[in-house]
């Protein structure tokens, strides 16, 4: 391996390439986590959307897959995130990953065993934060990056973000190639994430169907909307979320309370616990009442579409990415490719691969 693609995330996370496939909800299962670590980058377990059971279970087929070093995506709010980090630490899961800024306790339950922690952020005081706490890596999502974002694009939050810590910075949102690739390491990022590029690969198990519905779409067929869920939701623009966009708390409330029932049948969670990470969430990201309850949209509304193919009635997750990708190739294709890309635009700079 060349020592310019070789970067501090490769050694840190115990990895060939510095490309890392972000965790998303009922997308990034056991398959196309171990595909991606098998293929020398670093997969990631969704597991926001799994019981502990299910989590369990998930780990040990990436671990029957593949040899090589994966990740688990926590919820830092979720009410077992203790007991789902005593699970990583006793399956020697390398990488815990966090969706929300995990408190200063998490961060060093996990170091403490030797877990390497990785939260993604979206603003530069966030990384601050966590790199204070003791947090190993962030992944940096731009606003072009699908579900929940902000609104500084990845160009502009990238250097504040470099410049604000000395750890490792993944960046995320509009990457799918190799220039793009060389792009970040040359703002000063250790790899790059994606999401969309790997949600369209083989060993995605969305439904075909959805996938191209997927590959139809054009870098201004996406919407960031907090009708969703009350956050900032970055999802391909629909019939379904033309609705969502134009109706009203009068309908939306109701809905939400529909979704909050089918979630918690799905997750095995009771009221009280259901309620009790409103509450954390309510505190963390000062969200209304209203906002608290959509928050079981997200993951419905995601399941109808990833896991059922409902076309019409699902909400799709997606980066803006999503208008310049017109395939569905393997991971190993896909990691492989950018990695030759990479090399390519490399030597065209006139510097030594």
């Amino acid at each position: 391996m060349n020592d310019t693609l070789q970067t501090a995330a490769c050694a840190l996370f115990g990895i060939r390439y510095p490309i890392v496939q972000t965790g998303m909800g009922y997308v990034a299962g056991a398959r196309l986590a171990a595909a991606t670590s098998e293929a020398g980058g670093l997969g990631i377990i969704a597991s926001a959307t799994l019981n502990y059971d299910e989590l369990e279970t998930a780990i040990h087929k990436v671990k029957e897959r593949t040899n090589n070093p994966f990740a688990v995506n926590l919820r830092a709010d979720a009410e077992d995130a203790t007991k789902r980090i005593e699970l990583l630490i006793r399956e020697q899961v390398k990488v815990a990953s966090f969706a929300l800024a995990p408190k200063e306790a998490l961060i060093k339950q996990c170091k403490d065993a030797g877990v390497v922690v990785m939260p993604s952020i979206g603003a530069r005081r966030h990384a601050e934060k966590v790199a204070a706490w003791g947090a190993d890596a962030v992944i940096c999502q731009g606003g072009e990056g699908g579900g929940h974002t902000g609104s500084v694009p990845t160009t502009l939050l990238l250097p504040q973000i470099i410049d604000a810590v000395d750890i490792p910075v993944i960046a995320a949102g509009g990457f799918f190639s190799g220039a793009g690739l060389v792009a970040a390491l040359a703002y000063g990022a250790a790899g790059i994430a994606m999401g969309t590029r790997f949600l369209l690969t083989q060993e995605s198990t969305v439904p075909n169907d959805v996938k191209a519905f997927y590959l139809d779409k054009t870098v201004n067929d996406t919407v960031v909307t907090t009708k969703v869920d009350g956050a900032p939701h970055r999802v391909l623009l629909t019939p379904m979320v033309e609705g969502l966009v134009s109706g009203s708390s009068v309908t939306a409330l109701p809905r939400a309370l529909k979704n909050a029932i089918g979630f918690k049948k799905i997750s095995g969670l009771s009221w009280q616990a259901m309620i009790r990470e409103g509450l954390s969430m309510k505190q963390s990201g000062e969200l209304s009442w209203a906002a608290v309850l959509m928050q079981a949209n997200t993951p419905m509304l995601l399941k109808a579409a990833m896991v059922d193919g409902n076309l019409k009635g699902g909400v799709m997750a997606s980066g803006q990415v999503v208008g310049v990708i017109d395939d569905v190739p393997t991971v190993e294709e896909v990691i492989e490719r950018i990695m030759s890309e990479a090399r390519a635009s490399l030597t065209h700079l006139g510097v030594s691969p």
